[in-house]
């Protein structure tokens, strides 16, 4: 027995529900095939655009066309009609004495012959109506019961009415009285149907050359004034197949000139990608400079700690040997010469470690304890303390009549001073005159090192302030330091928002600073410590 109030079978109900399932499934799954193919088949700009004209143009065209075809239609319905009562009102007169001999319709059109498409019907109480109609072919033929019936239908007013008549096709018809009788003239209205169809043909015809024109006009222009951007689109493609990660890199690749018109929409597209081609292209020039600047950096740090390191490791090697032997009182002489020597490379290292921390330090903007500071007495105390150590240079001071004074650091600018002072006792010859001056130039404070030796290699001008850059490259000692002077004294004036520049040619070098002469906003820091320093003034 089966219980009527037993719930349906679960299996059932999960088997409706599968299937649902499955056909969602089957939906979706049509539904992402289609969204697929769109997405693997695009519409391009160029092909938009075009089916936009066109269809735009089509649309307008066809509503130009109806609109024509019925004003026009409506013009010759006019002329029917003005026509149709014309030929009745005359009719109705001359067909009266035909009408009074009891003439029928045909009769009357043999008589008189009419136009093809010419119709005559006559009415007389209490005979039956006759009615003929003149055939293409100028003859007349009588119509049937049938027919006149629809030609009766169809009279409606005394105004001019359209009628269908089977087997003969529409007509334009107006009635008129002619004593008892009643006459009705008709027209045919094939002539106008025919006028419309020629029209509706040539517009059809002119419309269909007109929208093919226009497409392939479309396309050239459309394809013309899209050139540029298939050749931006090209020059990137080739630029991104340009190997740009490592080594010296070069982008040749350009959009062409003509192609990259400002005046218009699309050449400024062009342009802009050229504008960027060349700043990635002076950007990777860049990169690629500070890479070799930093190789060239770390080798010669590496050099310069190398030389130390090895004095270091060598004398202490020879401290220990000396220790080893029974000798005491050459042990002790050795060990102590040895010392000696560690302690001034240790110097040495201390001193180059110390200018490369200071450097860093500049370049991330710190190290620098800002106060007044008298450029002329700095210049004066550079001067004096230079001096014995170039005895065999002239020293002369050019200063200004009135102190000139700056907002900066005393000591890092003491350190400017001195680094130039130094490089031109290194690099100058015995007897050559070493010129310092200092003075104010429309409020910036201008100190000079002039001196008449022989001045600086052309080709080394320009490497003259980077770093570990040197007119010896066998670095040999005698002939100057690390080659961190003149970059120390750079990232020092560069900290102070001034400048420092190089003249030089044979018997003339001119190094010159340049520095704010009133003292900046350097920070809330900096303005306690110039305040504080006018105050120790006063």
């Amino acid at each position: 027995m089966v219980d009527p109030d037993a719930e349906p079978d679960a299996g059932d109900g999960t088997t409706g529900a599968g299937a649902a399932t499955a056909v969602d499934a089957d939906d979706r799954t049509g539904t992402d095939a289609s969204a697929a193919a769109s997405a693997r088949h695009p519409w391009t700009l160029q092909r938009k655009l075009i089916v936009t004209v066109v269809a735009i143009t089509s649309f307008i065209m066809v509503l130009v066309g109806v609109a024509t075809s019925a004003i026009l239609g409506g013009v010759l319905e006019d002329g029917l009609n003005s026509r149709v009562t014309s030929a009745a009102e005359r009719t109705a007169v001359l067909v009266r004495g035909y009408i009074a001999q009891g003439w029928t319709a045909q009769e009357i059109l043999e008589e008189q012959p009419q136009q093809p498409g010419f119709l005559l019907a006559i009415q007389t109480p209490p005979n039956a109506p006759t009615a003929a109609v003149v055939e293409s072919d100028t003859t007349v033929t009588e119509l049937t019961d049938d027919q006149i019936g629809d030609l009766a239908d169809g009279l409606r007013s005394e105004t001019p009415s359209v009628v269908t008549i089977d087997g003969l096709g529409s007509f334009r018809v107006e009635g008129q009285p002619s004593g008892a009788s009643v006459v009705v003239v008709g027209i045919s209205r094939d002539e106008v149907a025919s006028s419309i169809g020629r029209m509706l043909t040539t517009i059809g015809l002119l419309t269909a050359g007109g929208l093919i024109l226009l497409a392939l006009a479309t396309a050239w222009t459309i394809r013309a004034g899209l050139a540029p951007l298939r050749a931006v689109a090209a020059t990137a493609e080739r630029v991104s197949a340009l190997p740009l990660d490592q080594g010296e890199v070069s982008i040749p690749e350009r959009v062409p000139a003509h192609q990259a018109d400002p005046r218009t929409e699309v050449g400024r597209v062009g342009e802009a990608l050229n504008t960027l081609l060349d700043h990635v292209g002076t950007s990777l020039t860049a990169r690629q400079r500070n890479e070799e600047r930093m190789r060239t950096f770390v080798a010669d740090a590496s050099h310069e700690l190398r030389t130390p390191l090895a004095s270091i490791r060598g004398y202490s090697e020879l401290s220990l040997r000396a220790l080893s032997k029974d000798h005491a009182a050459a042990t002790i002489e050795t060990t102590e010469s040895s010392l000696e020597r560690i302690q001034a490379q240790s110097l040495r290292m201390t001193r180059l470690v110390e200018d490369l921390l200071l450097l860093a330090r500049l370049d991330e903007g710190q190290e620098l304890v800002y106060g007044a500071v008298d450029l002329t007495r700095l210049a004066l105390e550079a001067v004096g303390d230079a001096r014995p150590a170039g005895p065999d240079h002239t020293w002369v001071l050019e200063l200004a009549d009135e102190p000139v004074q700056v907002a900066g650091d005393a000591g890092r600018l003491n350190q400017v001073v001195a680094n130039l002072l130094a490089n031109a006792r290194t690099h100058t010859p015995e007897g050559t005159t070493v010129t310092v001056g200092v003075a104010r130039d429309r409020g910036t404070a201008v100190l000079r090192v002039h001196d008449d030796g022989p001045g600086i290699d052309p080709a080394l001008r320009d490497e003259l302030f980077e770093r570990f850059s040197r007119a010896d490259r066998s670095r040999a000692r005698q002939t100057g330091g690390t080659g961190l002077g003149l970059s120390i004294a750079r990232a020092i004036v560069d900290a102070h928002g001034g400048s420092i520049t190089v003249e030089s040619e044979p018997g003339s070098t001119t190094f010159e600073v340049r520095l704010p002469a009133r003292p900046r906003d350097p920070g809330p820091a900096a303005s306690e410590a110039v305040d504080g320093a006018a105050a120790d003034g006063a």
